[in-house]
């Protein structure tokens, strides 16, 4: 029996290590587009958009942040919605690394975003799902809801959600683009740790999963919409139902955060009009109560003001487009809900414990 002993040995610490492998979640730089690559605590990886097409700049780092992460292949991609800035470094992208499954919000779209959903089809051919709320992205080892797909969103609460009193009075907004409003947001769970990306959902809809009853609970981390823009995005009663501790910014040098929120004051459900809220996007995520910290992928040159920008060292990128060499920002969570982000730009990292 003894000659056994040393298969057992390797497959108990490969179980082992298995069981202690964080959940990564890296940021990639795609200059005010979206890509997240997330890595389960299995080794399965979900990327989130595949950024801009702009000379294929955007699927190199993408496919530069899989290899950091040792990946051979993206097991699932979930395209959110069909602008050029979340699909166009597809076509490149599937050409440098092997893609399992895909998964979007479905066909509707408008006449000018067709390219891209063309685009998609081309590298989905066969391997595509759409998806609706209450589906689950079957990533293993970590559990991803969708909450909003093809303008719906979430029946009933999850997460421990219950009546919102924020939602009293609180202002409305008219919708934005259709295809914002289509977008495929994600609740990501893994034991205490939850991980909310809506990407380009706006007011309105966020309205839906917050009022009057919340739907999504509290988060730890919350990937801020819009690029962090906020700009017809941010509902306050909103933001303050999901109570998140990080946040991080996906924006670009001169797009997302810093943009001036235009949108027109409107009337409370009653009539009234609104109390004035915090127009200042980096601001009014600052002021929540319970933020511990804001993580940005650059800091703003349209508003470099560093009182409406985070801490440098939780930058990642601070020069134009032009010079940018594209650092990521990584999540590393550990089952315990204790995790790090880091900026790779210069190493700094904090420690964090899901409440």
């Amino acid at each position: 029996m003894t000659r056994f002993l040393p298969a057992l040995f390797l497959v108990a610490a490969w179980s082992l290590a298995a069981q202690t492998r964080p959940l990564d979640i890296y940021w990639i730089d795609v200059e005010g587009g979206a890509a997240t690559l997330i890595v389960s605590p299995t080794g399965e990886s979900l990327l989130i958009d595949t950024g801009w097409t702009v000379g294929d700049r955007d699927a190199k780092r993408i496919y530069a942040a899989t290899q950091e992460a040792g990946l051979k292949r993206i097991d699932h991609l979930l395209i959110s919605h069909f602008h050029a800035d979340h699909v166009g470094g597809l076509a490149a992208l599937s050409k440098m690394i092997p893609i399992g499954r895909f998964f979007d919000h479905g066909d509707a779209i408008e006449p000018q975003n067709q390219q891209w959903l063309d685009s998609y089809k081309a590298a989905s051919a066969g391997k595509r799902t759409i998806v609706k709320p209450g589906d689950a992205i079957p990533v293993k080892g970590v559990r991803t809801l969708v909450v909003s797909s093809d303008e719906r969103v979430l029946a009933t609460a999850i997460n421990g959600g219950g009546p919102n009193p924020l939602c009293t009075d609180a202002e409305q907004k008219a919708p934005v683009a259709p295809e914002n409003q289509r977008t495929v947001g994600v609740l990501l769970t893994y034991g205490k740790f939850k991980f909310l990306d809506l990407i380009d959902l706006d007011w309105e809809k966020e309205m839906e999963l917050a009022c009057p009853v919340n739907k999504l609970g509290q988060v730890t981390l919350y990937q801020s919409s819009r690029h962090g823009s906020l700009d017809g995005a941010g509902a306050p009663a909103f933001l303050g139902a999901i109570r998140p501790q990080v946040v991080v910014v996906n924006n670009g040098p001169r797009k997302g955060l810093g943009q001036v929120d235009n949108t027109v004051k409107s009337l409370t459900p009653s009539g009234k009009r609104t109390a004035p809220y915090e127009k200042n996007s980096y601001q009014r995520l600052a002021k929540q109560p319970g933020i511990e910290d804001i993580w940005q992928q650059h800091l703003s040159l349209l508003d470099p003001d560093p009182s409406h920008n985070t801490g440098e060292n939780m930058i990642a990128n601070l020069e134009d487009t032009a010079e940018c060499k594209g650092h990521w920002i990584k999540a590393s969570v550990q089952q315990s809900g204790k995790f790090s982000v880091t900026n790779s730009r210069n190493g700094f990292s904090k420690t964090y414990l899901a409440r």
